[in-house]
């Protein structure tokens, strides 16, 4: 068995009036990601952890934020894109581990509706996704509400 594993990190600084997209959904807040993209650390860090698994480079270099096609795009479309890129060099998910770095508002409440989008764009299970909630405890510009950071790894077989 072939296997591969992967890492990817993503941050955004945080603004007033702008929507917070996490893990494919939309989250109320008052303050949200800025970004090229709709912003969503989530579903770009887990993008970044499957290209580098896959050694498909990153994000970046398939979706540039200096594109037009990009701006503004639903993150869940380039995950799907990045998903049909792995599939074709001939891997699929075991599974997904990420953890999301925001000081507010509470992810918890909203992780199972995350799991069930990208478990959805993935073909996994469920139980194959697992998100995390973290706060930096009010230090530096994460507990300040000012950027929003995930993580996550991923794990591959062919």
């Amino acid at each position: 068995m072939n296997i591969r594993i992967g890492y990817g990190i993503d941050v955004h600084r945080l603004e007033k009036g702008i929507p917070l997209f996490l893990g494919g959904i939309q989250i109320e807040s008052e303050l949200g990601a800025v970004g090229h993209s709709d912003a969503d650390v989530l579903l770009h860090a887990i993008c970044d952890s499957l290209l580098g698994a896959a050694n498909l480079r990153d994000i970046g270099y398939h979706f540039s934020d200096t594109d037009p096609q990009f701006k503004g795009i639903d993150s869940k479309i380039l995950l799907k894109r990045v998903m049909e890129l792995v599939s074709e060099k001939g891997y699929s998910v075991v599974n997904i581990d990420s953890t999301v770095i925001m000081e507010r508002p509470k992810l918890n409440p909203h992780i199972p509706a995350m799991q069930k989008v990208i478990a959805d764009i993935l073909g996994v299970d469920l139980d194959a996704v697992s998100i995390k909630a973290s706060t930096h405890e009010k230090v530096d510009s994460f507990g300040e509400s000012r950027a929003v950071k995930a993580y996550a790894a991923c794990l591959l077989s062919a």
